[in-house]
């Protein structure tokens, strides 16, 4: 039986920006559903892309918000996409910044990843005006 390690520092910082970024309720449906297969890799992307990326003081979470959803776009990752312009909610980026990023992919990373992550953050824009209607 593996010995149990307390959390790294970096863990730490990784999993408190990642609540800032994606939310409590993300983020505890996530461990929720964590199992012994997939916890090495929630660890390494909570200290290596939360803990050691997006808490760096360099960008505003704003800035690495919007890098990311271009970044994901261009690369097709669609269910990364949703859920990080969902998480615009909580970093400051607003939907004038996600297009103008979009317009960006269109350009550099070609029009039909764009136009993908359009249909994908209008979707996510509907869901959350719903949510917020009521």
């Amino acid at each position: 039986m593996a010995e149990i390690e307390a959390p790294s520092d970096r863990y730490r910082q990784g999993i408190a920006t990642r609540r800032t970024v994606l939310g409590d309720p993300h983020v505890d449906r996530v461990q929720s559903a964590e199992t012994d297969f997939d916890r090495p890799f929630q660890e390494l992307i909570t200290e290596a892309a939360w803990g050691s990326v997006w808490s760096r003081p360099n960008w505003t979470k704003r800035e690495r918000s919007m890098v990311t959803i271009a970044l994901l776009a261009a690369l097709g990752h669609d269910e990364e996409v949703a859920m990080h312009v969902r998480a615009t909610a909580n970093t400051g980026a607003t939907r004038e910044d996600i297009g103008e990023a979009l317009l960006h992919v269109a350009i550099y990373a070609g029009v039909p990843a764009a136009n993908r992550a359009i249909k994908i953050a209008k979707d996510v824009f509907a869901q959350m005006d719903t949510e917020n209607v009521g």
